[in-house]
């Protein structure tokens, strides 16, 4: 089974690889034009503005930093190696267990419901 601690890391990495592998040739920021997205190696046309505007707002070099950053929060909500003990050390982690929330605690949650339309999502909460 599937726990957002465990989700969360896999789909990172699946939008951290295909970013990366879209910033292969150098096409990391991308810009809208009308109806075009425009990129290094090339552009993309047809598209409603407001679409073009949405897709380059969402570039390889965005989602790299988002990832980033959603793994550095993840980091800080992870379950403490002093599982049982809330004598030890918590090393400057809130394992959200001993804050008085249950596991997984609502950032956690939150971290993992864009991917509710995964098939590895938890279907109960």
């Amino acid at each position: 089974m599937h726990t957002p601690s465990s989700l969360i890391p896999t789909r990172l990495d699946e939008e951290a690889d295909l970013a990366r592998r879209c910033d292969g040739d150098g096409c990391a920021e991308w810009t809208a034009h009308g109806h075009t997205v425009g990129f290094s190696r090339g552009a993309l046309s047809g598209f409603h503005p407001t679409i073009a505007l949405h897709v380059a707002a969402y570039d390889p070099a965005r989602v790299l930093r988002e990832v980033e950053a959603k793994r550095r929060v993840l980091s800080r909500r992870v379950l403490s190696p002093a599982t049982g003990d809330p004598q030890l050390p918590w090393d400057n982690r809130d394992d959200c267990q001993y804050d008085g929330e249950t596991w997984p605690c609502d950032d956690l949650l939150d971290l993992a419901s864009p991917y509710a339309d995964h098939p590895d999502y938890p279907q109960h909460r």
